[in-house]
Formats: C-alpha cells, sequence, structure tokens
C-alpha cells in the first residue's frame, strides 16, 4: 500500500510510539510505502530519499493503486519546489490554508497553481523554483539567508527546526540535487576534492569525531569512513553554512570549523564532496 503526506510536516520515529525519538519528517505531498501495519501506526520508507520510520497512521492518507500511480508520474515529472522558508497555499475547493516549507515539491505546477489528488491550490509564484537554481555563491546565500538562526532539531527538514543534513538536503533540493537524508550516507555521493583549496561554493564538508585542535591534512577516501557526524554547505573557502546549535555561518580552514563563540575548532574537516548538478 502507499500513502501521501497531506499535512505540513510529519514526523516519523524510530519506534511505533509517540515518544520515540524523530528520525526524519515527511512533507507536503510526499509518497511513501507502507511497508508494515501496526495499531495506530505505519511503518513507512519515504519514496524521496528512502528513509525508514514509524508515522502515526492518522498523519497518512492512503491511496489506491491509480491514484498512486498518477500522482507519483506527476512528481516524477515536477521540479517546482517551494523556495521561501515557509510560504501558503490556499486550496480552490475549501479555501482553507497550508503552510509548506522550504523544499517542498508540487506536482502539475504553473503559473501560481499545483494539484494533489485532483484538488486545485493557489500558492504565490514568487515562493516556487520553477525549475532547478543555478548553482553558485549568490543563490546559495539568497537560498540560506532566511535559514540562519532556525534552531537545530534532531531529524528536522524545516525552517522552524532542521538538524545538519536536513539543511543540506533540503537546500542542495532546489538546484536539483537530490541527497539521503544523512551526513553518513550524504558523504559517499558526488565526487572527492581533496582540499579546500580546490573547494567552492556548494561543496558539501564533512566532520568527524576527530581532534580538529590536532595537526594534519584532509584524509583520502573518507566517503566510506562510517564515523561521519556533521556536514555543511560551503559558501566560498572560509565560509561554511552548517547546523548546530543553530543555522549559522562560520569560519572553515583544513583543520576544520572555527567556533567564533567558543573561540576554538569546533569540528574536524573530514572530507569535502562535490554533488555534480
Amino acid at each position: 500500500m502507499h500513502a501521501i503526506v497531506l499535512y505540513s510536516i510529519v514526523p516519523v520515529r524510530a519506534d511505533a510510539r509517540e515518544g520515540a525519538e524523530q528520525e526524519t519528517q515527511l512533507l507536503f505531498g510526499e509518497l511513501c510505502e507502507v511497508l508494515d501495519e501496526q495499531p495506530r501506526w505505519y511503518k513507512v520508507r519515504n519514496e524521496a530519499d528512502g528513509e525508514e520510520g514509524y508515522v502515526d497512521s492518522k498523519m497518512l492518507t492512503p491511496m489506491t493503486d491509480e491514484e498512486y500511480a498518477t500522482y507519483a508520474a506527476a512528481m516524477a515529472a515536477s521540479t517546482a519546489r517551494v523556495m521561501q522558508p515557509m510560504t501558503y497555499a490556499v486550496s480552490m475547493n475549501n479555501g482553507q490554508t497550508i503552510p509548506l516549507t522550504m523544499g517542498t515539491r508540487l506536482a502539475d505546477y504553473h503559473d501560481g497553481q499545483f494539484s494533489v489528488l485532483g484538488v486545485m491550490f493557489r500558492i504565490d509564484s514568487a515562493a516556487v523554483a520553477e525549475k532547478p537554481l543555478a548553482l553558485n555563491q549568490q543563490t546559495l546565500m539568497q537560498v540560506t539567508r532566511f535559514l540562519l538562526n532556525t534552531p537545530y532539531l534532531w531529524g528536522g527538514k524545516n525552517a522552524l527546526g532542521l538538524d545538519c543534513s536536513g539543511l543540506t538536503q533540503t537546500v542542495m533540493s532546489l538546484f536539483g540535487i537530490k541527497l539521503p537524508r544523512n551526513a553518513g550516507q550524504q558523504v559517499k555521493c558526488g565526487r572527492e576534492v581533496t582540499s579546500l583549496n580546490e573547494a567552492q561554493a556548494g561543496d558539501l564538508v564533512f566532520f568527524d569525531h576527530a581532534d580538529p585542535d590536532a595537526e594534519g591534512t584532509l584524509p583520502h577516501n573518507s566517503a566510506g569512513d562510517t564515523r561521519i557526524t556533521h556536514v555543511g554547505l560551503l559558501l566560498d573557502q572560509e565560509r561554511v553554512i552548517h547546523c548546530s546549535g543553530r543555522v549559522k555561518i562560520e569560519r572553515i580552514s583544513e583543520r576544520g570549523i572555527y567556533g567564533q563563540e567558543q573561540q576554538l575548532f569546533t569540528h574536524h574537516l573530514a572530507a569535502i564532496r562535490r554533488m555534480d548538478v
């Protein structure tokens, strides 16, 4: 069975209980495969990134095979995404509004309208990137500036709460780059950049548990390193935007991130990867 998300944001938990840790989130319009049914809970796989977990069954809407096939085809053909941190869609059926967060995909989008299961919605066209944006420093700054100071939230991938890989996955989706959900998975994507001197805006930088104060050079072949614990996005060869406590811009060197507040290196640089558009 397949299901669709018709709420703004739906938590996906590690276990089938309300108090279980949130591992990720589903956004409005996303599809998932129901892998198992339990009382009040579905175990699901997000079709957008393959992440699995448990969702309260009342937060999902089951689909017929025909509904799924039609909508999945529309989503596969869609490149339109919400590019503002938050905007609103208005149902043309009943006038109700739904808040939509950055990265939300819009099926059958055209001239400020999109549809979900036959229901048309209106949305501010200025809030939508109809096609993937060009990845450069200017557009990256435009996209991320309104996310600054968004608080850290484990499993979060919306403008009111993000974790480090939720930030990179959401932002890169606006540039047509599909990333898996977690930093340890993202480091296996793209191609290696061997030093900051060769890096450019939009490259992903990864960090591990090593001591950032220890002298050393950027390790090679680190895409297979399962110790990766953090990820950020380069704005240039000296600045990184990342989510640690909150979304912020900090200095970076071959040793890692230098925390201005702490006045010390806080994260050890382990790998740089370039995601080809």
